[in-house]
């Protein structure tokens, strides 16, 4: 198999091949490196290899700042915490009440949200809802009592200065014996890192959506499809991506073309080392920190049993392989029992590249490193859309509408399903018009679905329904209405938004303190999202409406349908959006906690019950 055979470095074109230049980057630098003069040598420590300061109490000072890096062979400029990319690892413990004092030397106003935290609204750090923001030269004081316990993390909520270095790790001690027990505790961040201005990104999608998409099907992907499915069935496949004006390969917005994949701020070539003695249970917290990277994490030779994730417990589950959204979070243990190096393995989920380390008996030593898995394109049924056998070119074409709206046409398409029926969805009036491009009229509901380029690997991969938290539903109540939202966006203006509508045109969502509801998200596009709701519990269920694993964030496959329960039991202003960062400014919402947010009226999705 690839993970035992493949080579460190394939022989291939690194101009071509973006994962041979992920490898290759870093060959002389590692990071961030001293030389110069400058920046001052950074923190060294956790047996020998740089990582991350750690800090550790109730009381804190952080700098926002900026600090030339060499992570690529060219000098840019970062943003960071204390001269360290990623920021120093904050060690906290569960009742304790924590002051964190941070300090923006930057020119720009900046800003600290501690994702997953639950913490009063004016603590949370989103300018224009909870606070203005740190101004230059200004200092902020964040005061909170600590709640839980666990694995989070923390990031600039200003701007793109996620992007380019303001995250890093947060472990919070539980306050009685962890039940989970291991020999060594170590965090690991992934990330996504480009020299190009963030903002030159983003004005190049504007241009031209699939901009960084390498991955496109050639003649050569035809003649083999020909080969496999016939002719007439590839030829009528094609005609369908055609018409909808999609990219069956449109799986990341911004890959390895331009993006150097991190672990613990490392490229691979870098090689971030953890050590081990055969036979010890290490425990592992990993991050994705990325700013618009999902990854698929394993550790070729090692099982991984998953133990939390969003700092939850959840009851044990061993697999080889696990898909992680960004701003998710999941706590594997593994037990190495030989004498040798393990990769750590985090390929980028279109497959342009990847993040990699090692854990070791013995600093130097390096295993083999796995080549990227081949791209897996999306299929008609990821799209809400059946290929039903004996139906000629294998599509029903009745159920697609190329209707025009506006100057681009939407497609309502229709899928089998193989899992419970789903809910009845409506398409808000909204939706219908330029800002959105595709609809789904029956959505997946499958939790079982590993996602694209994970079915059928040949490994074990973790799924939402392998996930069960360690406890009953805590609040225990059905919801009294539910609040459907979809997941929208026209590719061809690279728009994003919720029921084709963004934060300033939709208005926030009133929730009533203290009442149970239900969000019924709804994925009509062809890519995956992370969603993300401040200051409150995320509590999905299954297909069923049971209760399943207690979140903080939850990925929403392309085409799919989802519900969870939350309960407002934190008064004040909320922020609820998609992760990848340069979808958050349309797929956003303000979600406004008060004594009778319920009895006002909902502009932001559409209510049921």
């Amino acid at each position: 198999m690839r993970d035992t055979k493949g080579p460190v470095a394939p022989v291939c074109n690194p101009i071509a091949d973006p994962a041979r230049r992920t490898f290759v980057r870093g060959l002389a630098i590692g990071g961030i490196t001293a030389g110069l003069g400058l920046w001052r040598s950074p923190a060294f420590a956790l047996d020998g290899q740089y990582t991350p300061e750690i800090l550790r109490g109730t009381d804190f000072d952080l700098r926002i700042g900026a600090l030339p890096v060499n992570i690529t062979g060219r000098q840019r400029l970062a943003t960071v915490v204390n001269d360290s990319l990623p920021a120093p690892t904050l060690y906290w413990r569960e009742g304790d009440t924590v002051t964190l004092r941070v300090t923006n030397n930057l020119a720009d106003s900046s800003s600290i949200h501690w994702h997953g935290v639950l913490l009063p609204a004016a603590m949370d750090g989103v300018p224009g809802l909870s606070f203005n923001g740190i101004e230059p030269g200004e200092t902020f004081v964040y005061r909170f009592p600590v709640r839980q316990a666990g694995t989070y993390w923390y990031h600039s909520h200003s701007g793109l200065q996620e992007q380019t270095g303001v995250y890093g790790a947060i472990v919070i001690e539980p306050r009685s014996p962890d039940p989970v027990q291991a020999d060594r505790d170590y965090v690991v961040v992934l990330s996504d890192w480009t020299d190009e201005n963030p903002a030159r990104v983003v004005a190049k999608l504007k241009k031209q959506s699939d901009y960084y998409n390498f991955g496109k099907r050639t003649a050569g992907d035809f003649l083999r499809d020909v080969r496999r499915d016939g002719f007439f069935t590839t030829v009528a496949e094609r005609r369908m991506w055609g018409q909808m004006r999609m990219n069956p390969m449109d799986l990341a917005d911004v890959s390895g073309y331009t993006y150097t994949y991190l672990l613990n701020g490392k490229p691979p070539a870098a090689n971030w080392t953890g050590l081990f003695s055969p036979g010890e249970r290490i425990r592992l917290r990993f991050i994705n920190a990325g700013a618009m990277t999902i990854f698929d994490v394993r550790i070729p030779g090692l099982q991984l049993t998953v133990v939390g994730t969003d700092g939850q417990p959840v009851d044990p589950v061993t697999v080889d392989e696990f898909r992680i959204s960004a701003g998710e979070t999941y706590d594997v243990i593994v037990v190495p029992d030989k004498d040798q190096a393990y990769t750590l393995y985090a390929q980028s989920m279109d497959r342009s590249g990847f993040a990699a380390g090692t854990l070791a008996p013995r600093a130097g030593m390096r295993a083999v490193v796995p080549v990227p898995d081949p791209r897996v394109p999306l299929t008609m049924a990821d799209m809400g859309h059946a290929m039903p056998a004996g139906s000629g070119d294998g599509m029903d074409h009745s159920t697609m509408d190329h209707s025009a709206h506006g100057e681009h046409a939407g497609h309502d398409m229709s899928a089998m399903q193989d899992s419970a029926a789903p809910a009845t969805i409506h398409h808000a009036p909204t939706e219908y018009g330029p800002a959105v491009d595709m609809r789904v009229d029956q959505p997946s509901t499958r939790l079982d679905d590993p996602g694209v380029g994970l079915r059928d690997n040949g490994r074990r991969v973790l799924t939402y329904a392998d996930l069960a938290s360690r406890f009953a539903d805590p609040d225990g109540r059905e919801p009294g209405r539910t609040i459907e939202l979809h997941v929208t966006g026209n590719m061809e203006r690279y728009r994003w938004s919720f029921n084709g509508q963004t934060m300033e045109e939709a208005g926030p969502i009133r929730l009533t303190h203290g009442e149970r509801i239900r969000f019924l998200l709804v994925n009509d596009t062809m890519m995956d999202h992370p969603i993300h709701l401040h200051g409150m519990w995320s509590d999905l269920e299954d297909e069923t409406g049971a209760f399943k694993v207690r979140k903080h964030t939850i990925n929403i496959k392309a085409g799919q349908q989802l519900s969870y329960r939350v309960t407002a039991d934190a008064f004040g202003r909320w922020a609820y959006h998609c992760h990848l960062a340069l979808h958050m400014a349309g797929i956003f919402r303000v979600v406004i906690v008060d004594r009778d947010g319920a009895d006002a009226a909902d502009h932001g999705g559409h209510q049921h019950g």
